[in-house]
């Protein structure tokens, strides 16, 4: 039986071919069916939103943090795909108890390319991996230079929750053309009074896993009245699966707006 490394240097024994592939993480989901593995994925997570045309007849197996045990012992996975991030020490190792668990971690998009490239020779499909890969770091090859905007990026409301600097997001943000500003490692709460006392140029307000909306930037105004205020695509900051393929024209798109505001 061989045996493969995650990326926390676990050691994971597989049959090959994997033919049940259960992922409880949304962007790598994501990725195996932009890979053609649509007829190995026997479940996935409530978040597991993309592609849209395969998400309603779906298995669902609960979500990121909070999953269905006895669902997944009644699809029987070959393989479990998991995020040290995205799901908690207490799925990994029940489920570990049971099956094959594979851990990715990503930081960055070198994190993201080497583990969508693990994962293609996990499932026999490194050609259609290396297809996707090439055009992802074709993307980010051709990027634009623009000048550098000091920014806030906000993930939560109630208490507010920003990116911190060692977060896959905080990379994102310096790839699209941005400064983090918020120095704390992971996601910090800060406070009203915090916040003003940034007095960020720039705030992004994420689309996810709050759903900031329009009328949030409105409501953030009145507390950031020097600061322009933005939603921002929180799929294209922190998937780091397939979608990369698309971030940077929407990172291009965004800048874009944010010149034109500037006039």
């Amino acid at each position: 039986m061989p045996v493969f490394t995650d990326m926390l240097g676990r050691s994971v024994s597989l049959e090959q071919p994997v033919k049940r592939v259960i992922s409880l993480v949304p962007s790598q989901t994501e990725f195996l069916y932009h890979i053609g593995m649509a007829d190995r994925i026997v479940g996935q997570t409530v978040f597991c939103v993309h592609p849209a045309d395969r998400f309603k007849q779906a298995v669902k197996v609960g979500g990121t943090k909070k999953v269905k045990f006895e669902l997944i012992d009644e699809l029987q996975p070959d393989l479990i795909i998991c995020n040290k991030e995205e799901n908690s020490i207490e799925i990994v190792e029940t489920l570990s108890a049971r099956y094959p668990v594979w851990v990715s971690d990503v930081r960055n998009t070198d994190d993201a390319c080497n583990m969508m490239s693990m994962l293609g020779d996990i499932l026999q499909a490194g050609a259609e991996t290396e297809a996707l890969l090439s055009g992802i770091r074709k993307s980010f090859s051709a990027a634009k230079l623009y000048h550098r905007h000091p920014c806030v990026y906000l993930i939560w409301r109630n208490p507010f929750m920003a990116a911190g600097s060692d977060t896959f997001i905080s990379h994102m943000l310096n790839k699209a053309g941005f400064v983090n500003l918020i120095q704390d490692k992971r996601y910090p709460e800060l406070s009203i009074e915090a916040l003003q006392a940034i007095n960020p140029p720039l705030l992004l307000l994420s689309s996810e896993p709050y759903p900031f909306a329009e009328k949030h930037v409105a409501e953030m105004q009145k507390l950031l009245p020097h600061s322009k205020i933005m939603i921002a695509d929180g799929e294209m900051f922190s998937w780091y699966g397939s979608r990369l393929l698309n971030s940077q024209t929407y990172f291009n798109e965004l800048q874009r707006q944010l010149h034109k505001t500037k006039r």
